[in-house]
């Protein structure tokens, strides 16, 4: 007859009741997965140079949005909203990749 181990109680340590708080809140992606869209976000509202795309690796989009930029430039109209659309680009674009890295 075999008699079993007694197991022993679940410690709990202020770690690592932070570590699945911190878990829970970036829903499993890490500090790095919850803050890049941010750091895009911060890099894209710097106007003119699309240092958003940069960010993210898409240079040629970035240099290409700079071309298309400067006659827009004299529309009051349509240059801001093709900041706006670079903002939200970069952003999108940011949380594609921390999903797509963490499905990997």
């Amino acid at each position: 007859m075999r008699v079993a181990p007694e197991e022993e109680p679940n410690r709990v340590n202020p770690l690592s009741v932070f570590g699945v708080i911190w878990s829970e809140l970036s829903g499993g992606i890490g500090p790095w997965g919850t803050f890049r869209p941010l750091v895009a976000l911060a890099l894209s509202l710097i106007p003119f140079l699309f240092l958003g795309q940069h960010f993210n690796r898409q240079h040629s989009k970035a240099a290409s949005w700079f071309l298309i930029q400067l006659p827009l430039i004299v529309s009051v109209v349509l240059w801001p909203l093709f900041y706006v659309w670079s903002i939200g680009d970069a952003c999108w674009v940011s949380s594609r990749i921390v999903a797509s890295t963490q499905n990997e």
